[in-house]
């Protein structure tokens, strides 16, 4: 009784993880590890992997959003928490700081699961750390197109994306919207990086223009060009 016992508390220890970096402190809980999906996050990636993957994302999207130098143009947090749960709903949400990862998806996945549970925090950590999510409702496709083109710079990006200049407008958000802003930041280096601090005083399509040049519906016109679409 007592060997069981001593191994359900070393379970419930390996199921958290806390690393720092930049006085910020990252955790990861696994709060679901007696699911098929929780024993599979276990086993395959593990709480402390998860710390250091959140991590290095932040550090990753700080080089992105043009913030490694200076922190004070960043959004001011000091703790980014993950926690692995049955939602049942999807395989991820960001809720301010904290990171829910859908237990069931990671036990659903029938592909590598390392890169995809990869590639879903490198998305989420950027919505951690991006500006104007005040604005978030009124226009989500620009946030999660961010995020995705964060996971694209990254090299996460799965196979079932759209291909570039695919997509019927830029507002779909997502994979469209992230090819979308990389032709943007292949013109103009630094363009997200841009978008997103600008972005801090809330959306205007006028950003656009004032980045590039050139209003956002031209913008796409040539991007569509560019591809034969």
């Amino acid at each position: 009784m007592k060997l069981a016992v001593a191994a359900v508390v070393a379970s419930l220890l390996l199921a958290v993880a806390v690393t720092s970096v930049a006085a910020v402190t990252f955790h990861v809980t696994n709060s679901a590890p007696a699911t098929p999906g929780g024993q599979r996050f276990d086993r395959d990636y593990g709480a402390s992997y998860a710390a250091r993957v959140l991590s290095d994302a932040s550090g990753f999207t700080w080089a992105v959003f043009n913030q490694t130098t200076s922190p004070a143009s960043r959004r001011p947090v000091d703790n980014v928490t993950l926690v692995v749960n049955a939602t049942g709903g999807p395989a991820a949400y960001t809720d301010g700081t904290t990171i829910v990862l859908d237990a069931g998806y990671v036990g659903n996945y029938t592909g590598d699961v390392m890169a995809e549970v990869t590639g879903v925090l490198y998305h989420e950590t950027v919505h951690v750390w991006q500006w104007g999510l005040q604005d978030y409702d009124a226009h989500w496709w620009v946030f999660e197109g961010v995020a995705d083109f964060v996971r694209l710079r990254a090299g996460y990006a799965p196979a079932h994306w759209v291909w570039p200049g695919q997509g019927s407008s830029w507002d779909k958000g997502y994979d469209v919207t992230a090819r979308f802003f990389d032709y943007l930041d292949s013109l103009r280096p630094g363009f997200v990086a841009v978008l997103n601090a600008k972005l801090k005083d809330g959306y205007s399509d006028d950003y656009f223009v004032q980045i590039m040049g050139k209003s956002v519906q031209e913008l796409w016109m040539d991007y569509k060009a560019k591809y034969g679409q």
